[in-house]
């Protein structure tokens, strides 16, 4: 009979379409994947070169995997991100992750391995 106190298509139904990959996305060619792939959305660090460089040239997924070896320094290296020097540091590995030789690992840093 009716569409009960929902509504008729009113988009409360909880299905959930997954995420498409849009076609007309900002590309670029990532430095570390050497392909063109989805840039990111914004400049990381506005108003900083280094932000816009990254803006240019890191793919989202590229940055996704910054992010976790970002999470890995923070940890071992025990950092403060509210002082300049942890800020300055992880900018320089930042750098040297995408554009240098890459980003040092930490002395006696064992990774993680899947058994």
């Amino acid at each position: 009979m009716g569409c009960g106190s929902g509504g008729c298509g009113s988009g409360g139904g909880g299905l959930v379409s997954p995420k498409i990959e849009d076609p007309n996305a900002r590309k670029v060619f990532c430095v570390k994947f050497q392909k063109e792939m989805a840039g990111l959305d914004e400049v990381p660090f506005e108003g900083h070169p280094l932000g816009q460089r990254i803006y240019e040239n890191v793919s989202k997924e590229a940055w996704k995997l910054w992010v976790e070896h970002m999470k890995m320094l923070m940890n071992e290296y025990r950092l403060n991100l509210g002082t300049a020097e942890a800020q300055e540091f992880l900018i320089k590995q930042m750098e040297q992750y995408f554009f240098g030789e890459g980003a040092a690992l930490p002395a006696g840093y064992v990774p993680q391995t899947k058994s």
